[in-house]
């Protein structure tokens, strides 16, 4: 829908969107009921709860570490009016963990970008429209002019190289487990490196 107004995205869901420490918050609460985000059960198993509570780690950790590289903050400070970075996440899930602290620290850098979040599961009209193959795979960036909520593009939800290679082994139908270790170990070695300079490049495309 880009260059579009999509209409499930009215002024009145930005406004009841998260923000980041809402958001944060609301994941830690959940958790200590033994709960995630999602109401689904299949999102609510000692499995997934076991992710949900390393995520939070994750999370924890990005927030301290992630550093905005010099081109990103150069993009950034060259920005020529606001925008609004609506974000579909679940606190189960393992990539929104890896990517939502850095999305936060490049709206906090950048001054005039909001960032909110809408949980998946509780906005399926807006993630219906955003699927990755058919499926609703998040998180989910969609970033929008702040004036008109004219959408500008999106991103999400893995870099490139990372979703090539989780189809890869998806179409080997590797377990669950091995697959979200290898997703993990790519992370820490990427360093939030890919996601940046993804950013980077649509921030400049958006930027015109």
């Amino acid at each position: 829908m880009t260059g579009e107004v999509n209409p499930f995205i009215t002024p009145e869901l930005i406004q009841s969107a998260l923000t980041y420490h809402q958001y944060v918050t609301l994941s830690n609460e959940l958790l200590a009921q033994a709960r995630t985000t999602s109401e689904a059960p299949n999102y609510n198993t000692p499995e997934i709860l076991g992710y949900a509570k390393l995520n939070l780690h994750r999370m924890n950790r990005l927030d301290k570490l992630t550093a905005i590289n010099p081109a990103l903050k150069t993009a950034l400070s060259q920005l020529s009016e606001p925008w609004i970075w609506l974000v579909l996440t679940e606190s189960w899930c393992g990539d929104a963990a890896q990517s939502i602290p850095v999305m936060h620290h490049i709206a906090e850098e950048a001054g005039n970008i909001t960032i909110r979040f809408l949980l998946r599961d509780k906005n399926p009209e807006v993630m219906n429209g955003y699927l990755t193959n058919g499926g609703k795979s998040i998180p989910k960036l969609i970033c929008l002019r702040a004036s008109d909520l004219v959408e500008l593009g999106t991103w999400g939800p893995r870099p490139a190289e990372l979703q090539t290679l989780f189809w890869e082994w998806n179409a080997l139908k590797r377990p669950f487990p091995e697959v979200a270790e290898d997703l993990q170990r790519w992370y820490n070695n990427d360093r939030t490196e890919s996601i940046q300079r993804e950013l980077l490049e649509l921030i400049k495309e958006w930027n015109h």
